[in-house]
């Protein structure tokens, strides 16, 4: 599929995958000075701020390796700063989407892992 991103295919994957699953999307690819958040989406208990991974089949590494300690703090200091701005009385959860793909297809999915709470933020929720 020519001109579509592996990064961009996936987080349309994992949206789409979401919202199936009766989450609302809030905002996609939301920036800051800290960083970046590829999806904010939300159920009934939850604000959830997730970091969607996507690599092909053959990957040497699954695609959670990639959310390391550095990446997760400036997704925590981004979702401070998002919660400052759009205050919510939901609880925030951070979770991890990884999606494997086709060798030669990005949009083929073969496997799609949803992590949620895949890590603590802390004492985040005591800065609101």
């Amino acid at each position: 599929m020519a001109g579509v991103s592996k990064g961009a295919a996936g987080e349309a994957i994992a949206a789409r995958f979401l919202r199936d699953k009766k989450y609302t999307i809030l905002a996609a690819n939301y920036r800051c000075r800290f960083g970046e958040v590829d999806i904010i989406a939300a159920d009934k208990a939850y604000i959830v701020f997730v970091e969607v991974k996507t690599r092909r089949a053959d990957a040497l590494f699954s695609p959670r390796e990639a959310v390391t300690e550095a990446k997760q703090r400036r997704i925590v200091q981004t979702a401070s700063l998002y919660m400052s701005r759009y205050p919510s009385v939901l609880q925030p959860r951070f979770d991890v989407i990884e999606v494997v793909t086709d060798v030669n297809d990005p949009m083929h999915v073969l496997e799609l892992n949803h992590i949620a709470g895949a890590y603590e933020a802390g004492d985040l929720r005591a800065s609101f």
